[in-house]
């Protein structure tokens, strides 16, 4: 059963449970709460190769935990929404079929590439299944940005879901926000 609770504007409405139907746009994905989210994510799966991913797929921060709702949600929807929010996504290469790697990409001067990190398929930390591992634990990156732990499963064709958590290694990882990428069409 889906419920939803109205907001003042009809396209702000946040949906919260799981969906009727599986959302298929980024637009859509936004109008779901972190709960729709993790029901949307609990059913993805891993694409056949992490190819899947390669180029520069539109991504965007969906809802931030806690702030998912009110006010606020609707403020921070249309801030990640905006053509000047900072985040402008991730960037994918694979190296084979369950391996690759990629950087952040951030709308600050010319545009920057910022944090990289390595893919791979392995457990997820919300429910154990597989997914995409987005593994900042990498040489450049500052302590801070090496304890992000990010996940991606794909739930429709080209289109991908994850959760951005706090890993610091002591206690299992805590969600922070949700975020998508949307692959299709997504080379260059």
């Amino acid at each position: 059963m889906t419920t939803t609770t109205a907001t003042s504007a009809p396209a702000a409405t946040v949906t919260t449970a799981a969906p009727a139907s599986r959302p298929t746009t980024l637009d859509a994905l936004a109008a779901l709460d972190v709960a729709a989210l993790t029901a949307v994510y609990r059913g993805g799966s891993v694409p056949d190769s992490l190819a899947a991913l390669d180029g520069n797929p539109t991504c965007r921060m969906l809802a931030i935990r806690g702030l998912d709702h009110g006010l606020r949600g609707r403020a921070l929807r249309a801030l990640a929404a905006a053509r000047f929010f900072p985040w402008a996504g991730k960037s994918f290469a694979a190296e084979d079929a369950a391996h690759g790697r990629g950087v952040n990409r951030v709308r600050l001067g010319d545009g920057k590439r910022w944090f990289p990190f390595a893919t791979k398929v392995e457990p997820s930390a919300i429910d154990g299944r597989p997914c995409i591992f987005l593994d900042y634990d990498q040489a450049p990156n500052p302590r801070p940005i090496r304890m992000i732990r990010d996940e991606l499963r794909e739930f429709a064709p080209g289109l991908f879901l994850g959760p951005a958590m706090l890993d610091d290694g002591r206690r299992p990882p805590r969600l922070a926000l949700w975020f998508a990428c949307d692959a299709r069409g997504a080379r260059a």
